[in-house]
């Protein structure tokens, strides 16, 4: 365990390192988790991110940039997959499937425009971004970006990110 915590700070300081452009964060404000807990659209994701015990993470310096789906996101999935996910002995698979949606450092899609690329998410796996036409993350959707926190930046995704 101490050395897959080992492995896993290692990449995502190696991730953060890469992302040399950060948009500026906002001293004050709400951070990730309050924007997604004062909105309807994110119940689910908030539920999740409380099972997940990733609320305390979620609300820390960052910075992060969150690729945030919504309710519909989660009610796309196959019936039954969220309750399963939300029980206690399914939390190891939430967490990979949650931080698998958040990027070290914060950025913004006029940092995107106009590329692809793979990036490394905080899980450990790589997430193709296309930002070309729109911005696509995988095959999820950006439906709103730069929503701003004082700990980084949401983009909301009409699709629930799945790791390999």
């Amino acid at each position: 365990m101490n050395r897959r915590f080992a492995l896993k700070a290692t990449l995502f300081a190696g991730a953060a390192a890469l992302i040399t452009a950060c948009a500026p964060m906002i001293d004050d404000g709400d951070d990730i988790v309050d924007i997604a807990a004062s909105n309807d659209d994110f119940s689910t994701l908030v539920a999740a991110v409380q099972a997940a015990g990733l609320v305390d993470t979620l609300k820390s310096d960052g910075p992060f940039t969150v690729f945030a789906p919504t309710n519909e996101a989660f009610a796309a999935l196959p019936a039954g997959t969220v309750d399963t996910l939300l029980k206690p002995e399914n939390r190891d698979q939430l967490v990979s499937i949650l931080t698998y949606h958040v990027v070290p450092g914060a950025v913004t899609s006029d940092q995107l425009a106009g590329n692809k690329l793979d990036v490394a998410t905080v899980q450990g796996q790589t997430v193709h971004i296309n930002a070309t036409h729109g911005v696509k993350v995988n095959n999820a959707n950006v439906t709103a970006a730069d929503i701003m926190a004082t700990n980084g930046v949401i983009h909301v995704v009409d699709t629930v990110l799945l790791p390999k």
